[in-house]
């Protein structure tokens, strides 16, 4: 495991010492989180993302996705089978999952569908207007000169 010395940028900069709080926790989270289900997580545009997940077996009712501040969780509970089956091979996995992403800041879930076995999670970026850089107009100062006599 590396280990990041934040020491330069808490010198010149102020509130980003959540940041090494949220590597540690990616991290520990990471080496807890198991492979399945497979996934992918592709950019689309400057302020567009994917999230593929291979999720094979599982209806949409099985299937929850939740968004709660920063983080996506995805969820698949399987009901249990009522008739017993004797498997001589069993290669599909079809156990209950949970898989959690990090969203960075405005990053909102779009839309989410389920086709051939993938679970496409569409993400943008959704900037407030408050934060998107504005002009601002000089305007004439409104100070009026007294000249002397």
């Amino acid at each position: 495991m590396r280990n990041i010395d934040f020491a330069p940028l808490y010198r010149s900069a102020v509130g980003f010492d959540h940041l090494s709080q949220l590597l540690d926790a990616v991290t520990q989270r990471e080496q807890n989180q198991p492979s399945y289900p497979p996934y992918n997580i592709e950019r689309l545009d400057k302020d567009q993302y994917r999230i593929t997940m291979a999720v094979a077996g599982f209806t949409q009712d099985e299937l929850i996705i939740e968004s709660e501040l920063q983080s996506l969780k995805v969820r698949g509970e399987k009901a249990a089978e009522q008739a017993e089956r004797q498997y001589l091979h069993q290669g599909i996995a079809a156990r209950n999952f949970e898989r959690v992403f990090q969203l960075a800041d405005h990053i909102r879930v779009v839309s989410a569908n389920l086709e051939n076995g993938l679970l496409h999670i569409e993400l943008q970026r959704q900037i407030p207007e408050a934060m998107k850089p504005r002009q601002i107009p000089i305007g004439a100062s409104s100070e009026k000169l007294i000249e002397a006599r």
